[in-house]
């Protein structure tokens, strides 16, 4: 779990990389903390790509969120191993999702999950056919702001 100093940020604050031996230790079903929302924080943006074609398997799905039971408010059931390498996933999750009847937003910024306390971000690994993988790597980054860094 990577902290980018400010001349590293380009947006991103947090950058993970997990490769396929990291994907195989989470296993099938299993969660790992990824990052922390800090108290008052909120997450603008999530983006995920794979950098090494996945090998062994071909039902790698991952959420990325805040909620253990469904950690699915950033990325929502990404097909990793159907992934195009170097082509990256950005804010497909629940909290970036906008409903039915709402207005689109075209850009700017638009930050979801704000937390009154420091928050766990999870990646959860669902491939039953975990165990057989040989090889890949996803790289994941996250903009989280921080706004009680200047107390």
């Amino acid at each position: 779990m990577a902290k980018l100093s400010n001349n590293e940020r380009s947006p991103f604050t947090d950058v993970i990389k997990l490769t396929w031996e990291d994907l195989k230790a989470i296993g099938n079903g299993g969660q790992r903390k990824i990052a922390r929302i800090p108290a008052g924080g909120a997450v603008s943006l999530c983006a995920v790509t794979n950098t090494v074609d996945i090998a062994g398997t071909s039902s790698l799905v991952i959420d990325i969120g805040t909620t253990v039971a469904d950690p699915d408010e950033f990325i929502d059931a990404l097909d990793v191993d159907a992934m195009t390498v170097g082509l990256p996933t950005y804010n497909t999750g629940d909290a970036f999702v906008q409903g039915a009847g709402t207005t689109t937003i075209k850009g700017g910024l638009l930050p979801v999950a704000a937390a009154s306390a420091a928050t766990d971000i999870v990646i959860e690994v669902t491939d039953a056919a975990i165990a057989s993988i040989t090889a890949g790597e996803i790289v994941i980054g996250l903009e989280i702001l921080d706004l009680t860094q200047f107390q």
